[in-house]
């Protein structure tokens, strides 16, 4: 058995793997692929019907949001955010707290003014800003909820004057919070919610339709959302997936299930760190994330050696991104706490043999 530890495309359900190969062999036995069925299709409109309510559901959102699934990953939602709800006389207040954060604003200045209200990034992203005013002249507020990269994450959004949007590519799905303080959410499916291919947004209705530009079409939130995501072509397979997902979320008991399973799993996976000789965090401890663990060694020299230990006992995707180093177990909802528990077996016994090393424990 892999434990699959990347970053992403993440790990998924078997489930819904073992339903998702079934269906592109005969899909709910008409005799057709989910790959070729038409999207116009009654069964294939059912599959987005029931991807939205289960998104509403899950959220606990009520008819003053609409749902959309669209092309392009949440990388497009950096330039079609502020093309939706951005005046290029505006200003938008963003807190820079990691590269996808960073991404944003750079996009964001395409459409109007920008407002970075606190960063991190002079100190490699290691920790959440937090001493920050929002500006309540701010047409929104952009966080960053979790970053994959650094290994940070936000645990308690700020109350905001303006509306609060965020991307939520990492970790949607993965604890409760209040949905409805959001004007906007968006996220990439490919770690909590399905393939790559997909992104979920998630709008307030108010927001829709409030600036003055000429959107073309295929940006344009407004006539995605008249059109139930359906303006053009979807990504039939990636929302179908999405859709398998979010009922598997929904049957493990939903947003509470999954988030007091992945606090055990993040508890369990830095209690070793913490404690392992060998081993030592690389962010704020009060900011860690507990959907993306990022650790490096003591000795980086050991760093090769670990990764090559842990892909033995089938620990995969460990391998950190090159600004941080070292290693990033990404531990997305679908990941088992049995995999956790491999990995800290993996790392004490590598530690039993580097303190049989005297010129490895020395260092």
């Amino acid at each position: 058995m892999k434990h699959n530890f990347g970053a992403g495309p993440g790990i998924l359900p078997q489930q819904v793997l073992q339903e998702a190969a079934q269906a592109v062999i005969n899909f709910n036995n008409s005799g057709l692929s989910i790959l070729e069925i038409s999207h116009r299709s009654p069964d294939f409109e059912a599959v987005m019907d029931e991807a939205r309510a289960l998104v509403k559901e899950l959220l606990n959102l009520g008819d003053n949001y609409s749902v959309m699934f669209l092309h392009g990953g949440a990388s497009s939602q950096f330039a079609m955010l502020p093309y939706n709800l951005l005046g290029e006389n505006e200003t938008a207040a963003y807190l820079d707290s990691g590269t996808w954060a960073n991404k944003a604003i750079k996009e964001a200045k395409f459409f109007g003014k920008v407002n970075v209200v606190a960063s991190s990034k002079e100190s490699n992203y290691t920790f959440i800003p937090k001493d920050y005013e929002i500006p309540k002249d701010a047409r929104y507020f952009h966080v960053t909820s979790n970053n994959t990269i650094y290994g940070t994450q936000i645990h308690q959004f700020p109350e905001s004057p303006v509306p609060l949007v965020s991307d939520m590519s990492s970790d949607i799905f993965s604890r409760e919070f209040d949905a409805n303080k959001f004007g906007l959410i968006y996220a990439g499916a490919q770690k909590n919610m399905g393939p790559a291919g997909v992104a979920l947004v998630i709008v307030r209705n108010d927001l829709v339709g409030t600036v003055e530009r000429a959107i073309p079409s295929m940006f344009n939130y407004k006539l995605h959302i008249e059109n139930g995501s359906m303006y053009n072509t979807p990504p039939v397979f990636a929302v179908y997936v999405s859709m398998l997902t979010l009922r598997w979320v929904k049957a493990q008991g939903g947003i509470k299930a999954m988030e007091k399973i992945n606090n055990e799993k993040a508890a369990k996976l830095y209690a070793e760190i913490d404690r392992n000789t060998l081993f030592k965090g690389t962010c704020a401890v009060e900011d860690r994330s507990r959907m993306n663990v990022c650790f490096v060694m003591n000795s980086p020299e050991q760093e090769k050696e670990f990764l090559n230990f842990a892909k033995e006992r089938d620990c995969v995707g460990l391998k950190g991104h090159r600004s941080v180093g070292g290693f990033r177990a990404s531990i997305y909802n679908a990941l088992p706490l049995s995999s956790v528990e491999h990995l800290v077996k993996a790392m004490q016994d590598f530690e039993k043999i580097g303190s049989s090393k005297p010129e490895l424990s020395m260092k």
